[in-house]
């Protein structure tokens, strides 16, 4: 996603929920030349930002959350997004994978995103056998080192995308497949068939 400062960060990822970072990129090209600050964005009306960003899909809850948060942004941070997560998660629209993006890639911190495609590729890898997203992001803050969470947070969103699908993951071409419990299964299927 393209963005010049935590607040434009957090504008998009709380847009990214359920749309693809190209649209939201599309999206907030225009958006953040109209509007550059939380006080910008605070004083429109929810049918107005709607109409900006529907694109983005959800677009009645995004403008609804992103208006109360700039509004909470002004009044409470003088405009600027708190660093921490606990701040963060209090914001309306904001969880946590939200929040430890954000602190990620806008302030350095060593966290670690979990979203569908990371908690996928890290349970069928065996990086984690956690059953939440929380016990996924603890067991992968333990296995990773600080200064590399954020590239690995991103390589396992592109695997995730491009080879470990969720529906028709393509072990065949996997490079990790010789460690991957799922796909020593799909050969051995195969191998059977045959």
């Amino acid at each position: 996603m393209h963005f010049r400062n935590p607040f434009e960060l957090l504008i998009a990822v709380i847009l990214s929920a359920q749309c693809t970072d190209k649209q939201v990129n599309k999206t907030t090209a225009g958006l953040f030349e109209k509007y550059k600050t939380p006080q910008d964005f605070a004083v429109l009306s929810q049918q107005q930002l709607a109409d900006e960003i529907k694109g983005c899909g959800l677009y009645r809850n995004k403008s609804l959350h992103i208006i109360k948060t700039c509004k909470i942004l002004s009044e409470r941070y003088g405009g600027r997004v708190p660093d921490n997560l606990v701040d963060l998660e209090a914001l309306p629209g904001v969880g946590r994978k939200t929040a430890n993006v954000v602190l990620n890639l806008a302030f350095g911190k060593p966290t670690f995103p979990v979203d569908t495609h990371v908690y996928r590729v890290a349970r069928r890898l065996g990086l984690s056998f956690g059953n939440t997203p929380r016990r996924v992001e603890r067991d992968l803050t333990d296995l990773i080192p600080e200064a590399e969470r954020g590239i690995w947070h991103h390589r396992l969103i592109h695997f995730g995308r491009s080879c470990c699908t969720a529906r028709n993951p393509i072990c065949i071409d996997c490079v990790v497949a010789q460690y991957c419990p799922k796909a020593k299964k799909q050969t051995q299927t195969l191998s059977k068939e045959n």
